[in-house]
């Protein structure tokens, strides 16, 4: 705030006509001020013909004192609201208080983003259709010993295969070290009267044919790959033996893929 000081000089008298002017304005019961006539002659020959109109408005606001102070008492903890008493007596009870709040707070935004996850990521998953496509359950009672029978399993030739005691002994047989793809027969079966494996040559992508080649188990007749009655390569230019979907066995005359 900038302040100045005028020495008031000659026009002190209209300074307090103008100081008494504006009271009278604004509390119209005022008492008048006791002027002489010498006085009053004199300021009404010096002052311009619209001091009064002027200058009288101006003094009307002597400062703020007319601004009500809102009351915030009903916001207020009823501890903190005598002036006169110190809040640090009360300031165990309004500190427990908040931290009771704020760990309220916290536990509900907690569950609020762990709900949101959960159902983000839920939406992320597959939907009742595509999961009831991922499994397909076959009864292994309608398939012959020593037949194999071709299903379609998200899309891909699914061969279930019944293999008879004589295929069982003659793979179990294997010396490992002439495969190309070492693996015992054990770790390709649950049951051993049943193989399954996806149709799917690893050479190309090829479908073989079942109950063919020369170890009587699956032919590539695209680039010549054999596999014996255990799905596994043992000539031709395929890589890899055949691959073993996941599956279990419910019962004896069930299986479930996937």
């Amino acid at each position: 705030m900038m302040s100045t000081l005028v020495r008031p000089g000659g026009f002190a008298p209209y300074l307090q006509v103008t100081k008494h002017g504006a009271k009278s304005l604004l509390f119209p019961g005022a008492a008048e001020p006791a002027w002489g006539e010498a006085e009053v002659n004199q300021v009404s020959r010096c002052r311009p013909p619209f001091f009064f109109l002027a200058s009288a408005p101006a003094g009307t606001r002597l400062a703020h004192t007319d601004i009500k102070i809102p009351d915030f008492s009903d916001y207020r903890r009823p501890e903190v609201l005598d002036p006169n008493k110190s809040s640090q007596e009360s300031s165990e009870a309004r500190r427990a208080f908040s931290y009771l709040l704020t760990g309220a707070t916290t536990v509900v935004g907690v569950y609020a983003a762990k709900t949101v996850v959960t159902q983000f990521v839920s939406s992320m998953s597959a939907s009742a259709d595509v999961l009831a496509l991922s499994q397909i359950e076959i009864k292994l009672g309608d398939i012959p010993e020593g037949k194999n029978m071709t299903f379609k399993w998200r899309g891909k030739p699914l061969f279930v295969r019944h293999r008879t005691e004589k295929e069982i002994a003659t793979e179990e047989a294997v010396n490992l070290t002439e495969l190309r793809d070492p693996q015992h027969d054990k770790d390709r079966v649950i049951n051993p009267k049943w193989v399954i494996v996806l149709g799917v040559c690893t050479h190309l992508g090829c479908v073989p044919i079942s109950n063919a080649g020369d170890f009587g188990g699956y032919y590539c007749p695209c680039h010549g790959s054999h596999y014996d009655a255990s799905g596994r390569i043992r000539k031709g230019p395929a890589p890899l033996n055949l691959e073993v979907p996941f599956y279990e066995f419910p019962d004896e005359e069930t299986v479930v893929v996937g």
